[in-house]
């Protein structure tokens, strides 16, 4: 039935940013100076999921439904305060972490869906 069900591309937002050190596709980011994204470390709360990278320049999706790295598996559909697990993908968050709530409408295979 999951197959069945798309959010691809469902009020999807991009921005583009220079890319710090280290900023991959795939991978949550947050900003690290002016109109600048980096990784984030874990705990730390995350502004975007770096779509692609390159040139010093990184796509940054911003808004709308994305497909994040996760493999925490607390996490599970309905609201959930989630926050970087540093490691480019995201856990539920704990105490001491920076998190944010965000509506995660599937999990499946390592990754989980969110309305950013």
């Amino acid at each position: 039935m999951k197959d069945r069900v798309s959010f691809e591309g469902i009020g999807e937002v991009m921005a583009t940013f220079y890319a710090g050190e280290g900023v991959k596709g795939g991978q949550v980011v947050k900003l690290g100076g002016d109109g600048e994204v980096i990784p984030c470390g874990a705990g730390e709360r995350f502004c975007g999921l770096a779509v692609s990278g390159s040139a010093g320049y990184a796509g940054v999706q911003v808004a709308g439904f994305a497909q994040v790295k996760c493999g925490d598996g607390a996490v599970a559909a309905g609201y959930v305060t989630l926050t970087a697990d540093g490691n480019g993908g995201v856990k539920k968050a704990g105490a001491g972490d920076q998190g944010q709530e965000y509506l995660v409408v599937s999990v499946d295979d390592g990754y989980a869906t969110v309305r950013m």
